[in-house]
């Protein structure tokens, strides 16, 4: 592609003691494009998506998101730039109701809700705006009933994309929810802040293939919208038939990339989830 990339990942590396366990990654992710980091279970996916996404520093390389650099920036900070993210393992608070998990979501994105948002950042003086917000959220302002109204709504319009498995639950406590229910709300509160780029860690880990496939329907719907998504997955069925391009990892390096139909000839790629032989069989 000749366009400028909304995101760029660049030589991102990092280590444990002297294990390397991401080395030298680099990619290109385009607006409306979905790309995908495959690999086999240790490869080195999550911890990829934790140093972009400003949940864990990396050992070298930058990270930029739509021309301004963004790693080495607290998650918060990357989030309400336009970077949001759904986990690895499940975290929705459960003593919350759907509708309050997601509203959650809108928190990097609150002017209202949020008052003087330059001084959150200032070492020393951050208690003065979690001051106003205490007080606002106390004694709200017609301004703040009004942005609570539409919040409400827009949460209710984000969970509607879920049809029955969470529009009629909107007040059900997240405890109650079945495993693929708290990762469909995961995704919700992830989206509802309209990100530029949506970073999904396996969001179908643990569902069956039903709720896998509506899950599939939801990410190509969003795709046709033009939704720019990064994600790690191991189902390679689905990631072959959503992603435009796709990254393999082995053993922390990329080994192949390129589309889904490149991939999954590559040799390479045969190899690391296959074995040496099957690959060589394969090619004969």
């Amino acid at each position: 592609m000749t366009d400028a990339a909304l995101l760029e990942v660049s030589g991102l590396s990092k280590r444990f003691g002297g294990l390397t366990v991401v080395d030298d990654v680099s990619f290109q992710l385009h607006a409306g494009e979905v790309l995908s980091i495959v690999g086999p279970n240790g490869s080195g996916k999550t911890t990829t998506l934790n140093m972009i996404c400003g949940t864990l520093p990396a050992d070298a390389g930058t990270v930029v998101l739509d021309g301004e650099r963004i790693s080495g920036r607290k998650a918060y900070r990357i989030a309400e730039m336009g970077l949001t993210r759904t986990f690895q393992n499940g975290r929705v608070i459960g003593n919350l109701t759907i509708a309050e998990n997601v509203l959650v979501g809108l928190e990097p994105v609150q002017r209202v809700g949020r008052p003087l948002p330059r001084l959150r950042h200032i070492v020393g003086i951050r208690w003065i705006p979690l001051l106003a917000e205490t007080f606002g959220a106390l004694f709200p302002s017609r301004a703040r009933r009004r942005q609570d109204a539409v919040d409400r709504a827009h949460v209710v319009a984000e969970l509607d994309r879920f049809g029955t498995r969470l529009a009629p639950r909107v007040e059900d406590y997240a405890y109650s929810l079945s495993y693929a229910n708290r990762r469909r709300t995961e995704i919700a509160r992830a989206l509802v802040s309209g990100p530029r780029v949506l970073v999904l860690d396996e969001p179908t880990a643990g569902m069956n293939q039903t709720e896998t496939g509506e899950v599939l329907q939801q990410l190509q719907e969003l795709k046709r919208r033009g939704q720019t998504v990064l994600l790690v997955e191991h189902k390679l069925d689905l990631v072959f038939r959503l992603s435009d391009r796709v990254l393999v990892l082995d053993e922390g390096r990329v080994i192949a990339h390129g589309t889904p139909d490149e991939v999954r000839r590559d040799p390479r790629v045969i190899e690391a989830y296959l074995g040496k032989a099957f690959a060589e069989a394969g090619s004969e």
